[in-house]
């Protein structure tokens, strides 16, 4: 993430990144509700994965919980403590970094070439392709296994929350509402893992 941050500022003259959207929002309202935008769509993730799969390691939030390795017998104030570093971290690394990358490098690349609609299915795609690596090839039972409905159901679900990504980019004129919704998205989902399953 933090190689994905910097290639804008090693690489980018001071108009490219202002091109791929390095800039101050057009719209600070939008960067609030970029953030809750982020917690909406986790939500709808978290409730599709539980209707589905309940407490399953085919619900996507549980096998990436597990990843977690959170003791099932931490106190209540030790879970705040892990919660509170788990969402500082998921709400900074992966938020700026990809988005600097995939709404940012990728997007504009390929906007400039292709248009921006094929940017936003090309983008959008590779950013839920890329979320295989959380959940998908998963490892159970001590062996790898791919879970070919819940794979497909988790990368659809990724492949529409780059488009809410995209879609708050464009409404704060800056990648800041890409990031913030990013971040809305990443502490909903640490609040459902340590919290809701």
């Amino acid at each position: 993430m933090t190689v994905s941050a910097l290639i804008p500022f090693i690489f980018l003259s001071k108009e490219g990144r202002r091109e791929i959207g390095i800039k101050k929002p057009k719209s600070k309202a939008w960067i609030l509700y970029s953030f809750l935008l982020g917690i909406a769509i986790s939500t709808l993730l978290f409730a599709v994965g539980y209707l589905l799969y309940t407490n399953s390691m085919s619900n996507w939030y549980v096998y990436i919980g597990k990843s977690y390795h959170i003791s099932a017998d931490l106190t209540a104030q030790d879970r705040l403590i892990y919660f509170v570093i788990f969402a500082v971290t998921g709400m900074c690394f992966s938020p700026i970094g990809e988005e600097l990358f995939f709404r940012g490098i990728v997007h504009a690349s390929l906007r400039a070439s292709l248009g921006e609609n094929k940017a936003t299915l090309i983008d959008s795609l590779s950013f839920a392709l890329t979320h295989l690596a959380h959940f998908g090839f998963v490892y159970l039972f001590g062996r790898w296994q791919f879970l070919l409905v819940p794979s497909l159901l988790w990368v659809v679900g990724m492949f529409m929350t780059s488009l809410v990504f995209i879609q708050c980019k464009k409404m704060t004129g800056s990648l800041l509402g890409a990031i913030a919704s990013h971040a809305g998205f990443n502490v909903s989902m640490i609040y459902f893992i340590f919290y809701q399953l």
